[in-house]
């Protein structure tokens, strides 16, 4: 199992977990032992949502269930693919369009499930694995092998499991990403007050 690790360089302090997570391509092909697969999405279900609607779904599948599997890799994009392949466990986050207390539009079930993956991508990290999201996958492919209802809609792909060696990246972009410094435009291009584009002075 690989030691790669790639922590942030963070302008102020920030907790480990946040600094650490990361999205890798190259994954072990150590199984993930299913405890902490039932931490990860125990996780996303207390993440915070819009009138507590809880708007995500994930359809997941590890190599233990080859034709799950194989399945949740075909909606995904061709490049995708391409690296996905080598993590143990894959899934497709799902948001449900509708509010189920009134059935009205969700406007927010997209910021929802990504506040999901997002809880469980920390929880990951705690526990030693990493998640990559996704979003080059095909929904209407993800609707098809799966039977997706009407008012529910594929949102991303995920990828994760304990981080691979680097090197075993086709050489070029793919491993120098992996290898490469990690950037962010800084907190003064998005964090602002008064009007649009005036910076806080919170973080000059």
């Amino acid at each position: 199992m690989s030691d790669h690790k790639r922590p942030a360089s963070a302008a102020s302090p920030i907790h480990d977990l946040i600094s650490h997570r990361w999205s890798p391509r190259a994954f072990d092909g150590r199984a993930v032992e299913p405890e902490k697969l039932r931490s990860l999405f125990e996780a996303a279900r207390w993440a915070a949502s819009s009138y507590n609607a809880q708007p995500w779904s994930f359809i997941v599948a590890t190599k233990d269930d080859p034709e799950n599997y194989k399945k949740v890799l075909s909606s995904f994009v061709e490049f995708n693919q391409s690296w996905a392949k080598s993590a143990p466990v894959v899934a497709i986050s799902v948001a449900a369009h509708k509010m189920p207390h009134d059935g009205s539009q969700n406007r927010h079930a997209f910021h929802d499930v990504g506040q999901a993956a997002a809880t469980l991508a920390l929880e990951a990290t705690s526990l030693g694995l990493q998640v990559h999201q996704m979003a080059g996958i095909i929904p209407d492919k993800a609707r098809e092998v799966f039977g997706i209802p009407e008012n529910f809609e594929a949102v991303a792909g995920i990828a994760l499991g304990y981080p691979g060696d680097p090197m075993t990246l086709p050489e070029g972009r793919l491993r120098d990403n992996e290898t490469g410094k990690r950037e962010r435009k800084p907190a003064s291009e998005f964090v602002f007050t008064g009007k649009w584009g005036q910076v806080s002075p919170i973080v000059k």
